[in-house]
C-alpha cells in the first residue's frame, strides 16, 4: 500500500507518519513539504514542493497512491478568515484532487460549517465539500491530543501548553474518554482507514479513533 502524507512535520503528521512505517501493510510513504524532511525509514520518500495550490509539477511522485492523509493545519489565532482559508480548505481540495484512494482529513472537535467560529466555520465548510467526493473520504476530529514517542508541535504556545498540561491526560481519559485521544492512536485510526476498515461513521470523534486504532 502507498500512502500520502502532508503536513508531517507537524505533532499529528509526525504521529502518523510513525504508525504508516511501523505498519508492514505500507510498502511506501511519500510525504510531501516546503522544506527537507528527516527520512528515517527506506519506506519514506520526501517531495520538496512549494506551491500547495497547484500539485500538478508533482502529480507523478503522487499517483497511483492507496490512500492521502492531509495532516497539515494552522493555529487561527491573530489570522484573518481569508489567511487561515488557504492551509484549511484550498491546499485540502487540491489534494483531494491530485492524490487518488481514501482520502483523511484532519479537522478538529467542533468542527462546524453553521458555526460563528471561524476555524470552526472554515474547517466544516472543508469537510462537507471533501465528503461530498466520490470517493472513500474520512474526517478525524480529535479534541485533546496526547504527544507520543517524540510527537511535539511547531506552534510555541501549543509545545507550552502540552507540556504543562500533560499530567492531565490520564484524568481527561477517565472524565472525558469522549474528547481525548493520541498521536499514536490517530495515526493507527487513518491508517485503518486506509487499509479498508470501514466504521459506521465517516466523521470521528476522539472515543471513535481510539476504537479503530483498537
Amino acid at each position: 500500500m502507498k500512502v500520502v502524507v502532508f503536513g508531517g512535520s507537524g505533532m499529528v503528521g509526525q504521529g502518523v507518519l510513525r504508525e504508516c512505517l511501523l505498519d508492514p501493510a505500507v510498502r511506501e510513504v511519500v510525504t510531501v513539504g516546503r522544506s527537507p524532511l528527516t527520512v528515517t525509514s527506506p519506506k519514506q520518500r520526501h517531495v520538496v514542493h512549494a506551491d500547495f495550490a497547484d500539485l500538478t509539477p508533482i502529480a507523478g511522485d503522487l499517483a497511483d497512491a492507496d490512500a492521502c492523509f492531509y495532516c497539515m493545519g494552522v493555529t487561527s489565532a491573530g489570522l484573518s478568515e481569508a489567511e487561515y482559508t488557504p492551509v484549511t480548505h484550498d491546499y485540502a481540495l487540491e489534494a483531494a484532487r491530485v492524490v487518488g484512494g481514501t482520502y483523511v482529513y484532519v479537522s478538529g472537535e467542533g468542527a462546524n460549517a453553521d458555526s460563528k467560529t471561524m476555524w470552526a466555520r472554515v474547517k466544516g465548510r472543508t469537510e462537507n465539500e471533501l465528503l461530498a467526493l466520490d470517493r472513500p473520504a474520512f474526517v478525524v476530529r480529535p479534541g485533546f491530543i496526547q504527544p507520543r514517542h517524540g510527537a511535539t508541535s511547531r506552534t510555541r504556545i501549543y509545545r507550552y501548553v502540552y507540556t504543562w498540561s500533560s499530567w492531565l491526560f490520564p484524568l481527561l481519559r477517565r472524565i472525558a474518554p469522549r474528547y481525548v485521544t493520541s498521536t499514536e492512536h490517530l495515526g493507527r485510526a487513518v491508517v485503518a482507514l486506509a487499509k479498508g476498515v470501514r466504521p459506521a461513521t465517516r466523521v470521528l470523534r476522539s472515543d471513535e479513533i481510539n476504537r479503530l486504532a483498537a
